[in-house]
C-alpha cells in the first residue's frame, strides 16, 4: 500500500473537507473496518497514518479514528460495520481485503467509503465501474486475483517441464477462497497438474513444505498475501 494512493482517495472525497469545515468544534471520525487483525495489518495503517499526516490530519489532534476488527471472524464484518453507521462516522476506510468493503457498502449508501482489495470491484458490486465508480464508494484495486493467474502464466514460462506445481495460500487471508479456486481452475485448462497448501502460521508453513516435498512438487507459486509478503527472505 502506498501512502500516496490513500492520500488521493481520502484528500479526493468529496464529503470529507466539507464535513470537517461542517463541524469547527468537533473533530471528524474515520471509522476503519477491517476483518483481519490489528497485528495482520500493521503496513497497511503504517501507510493509512503517513496519508493521513501528507494531509494536515493526525490522528488525535484533528481528527478521531476508531478500529474495528473482525479478528478474522468475517461474519462479524456486517454489525461492525453497522456499528459505525449508528456512530455516524464521516468516513468508513475498509482494510483486510473485500469482505470488509461489501459489508460496509451493504450498511451506508450515504457515508462516504474509501475500500482496498485486491479482487475486481466490479465484480464484487463495489463499484459501477473504474472510470465512475458512483455512489458513496471507491477505493483501490491491487487486482491480485488476475495478477496470481498471470504469476502461474509466467512459472510455467521460467519453468516449462514442471510437472506439478504447488500453490501456497493463507486461508485467513479474505481473497484466499478466489485464489484456491480460481488458480487450480486456471492451471487444469492448460493441463497443468497442482497441488494446493494452506498456511497462516509458521508452523503451518513448515508443514506446507514438507507435504511440497513429499508430494515432489517441481515449482511454486505463493498467493498474494501480506502474511507471506512478510515472509519473503525467511
Amino acid at each position: 500500500m502506498r501512502r500516496r494512493e490513500f492520500i488521493t482517495l481520502l484528500g479526493g472525497a468529496a464529503a470529507w473537507p466539507q464535513l470537517a469545515d461542517a463541524q469547527p468544534a468537533k473533530m471528524p471520525v474515520i471509522g476503519v473496518l477491517s476483518g483481519s487483525t490489528a497485528e495482520l495489518s500493521q503496513q497497511e495503517l503504517i501507510s493509512f497514518r503517513q496519508g493521513l499526516s501528507e494531509t494536515g490530519y493526525a490522528e488525535g489532534r484533528n481528527v478521531v479514528v476508531e478500529y474495528h476488527w473482525a479478528q478474522n471472524q468475517q461474519d462479524r464484518l456486517p454489525e461492525l460495520a453497522a456499528d459505525f453507521v449508528a456512530k455516524q462516522v464521516n468516513v468508513i476506510v475498509t482494510l483486510g481485503g473485500s469482505p470488509s468493503g461489501i459489508a460496509a457498502k451493504a450498511a451506508t449508501k450515504f457515508i462516504p467509503i474509501v475500500f482496498v482489495t485486491g479482487d475486481d470491484p466490479v465484480r464484487l458490486g463495489l463499484v459501477a465501474s473504474l472510470n465512475r465508480p458512483g455512489g458513496n464508494v471507491t477505493g483501490i484495486s491491487f487486482i491480485t486475483t488476475a495478477l496470481g493467474t498471470k504469476g502461474l502464466e509466467i512459472l510455467l514460462e521460467l519453468m516449462p517441464k514442471a510437472s506439478l506445481i504447488g500453490l501456497l495460500v493463507n486461508p485467513n487471508f479474505p481473497d484466499a477462497e478466489v485464489h484456491m479456486k480460481e488458480l487450480p481452475t486456471a492451471a487444469r485448462r492448460i493441463g497443468q497438474q497442482t497441488v494446493v497448501v494452506a498456511a497462516s502460521t509458521e508452523r503451518e508453513i513448515d508443514a506446507a513444505f514438507e507435504t511440497l516435498v513429499r508430494r515432489r512438487v517441481t515449482a511454486l507459486l505463493v498467493t498474494a498475501d501480506p502474511f507471506f509478503g512478510r515472509r519473503r527472505g525467511s
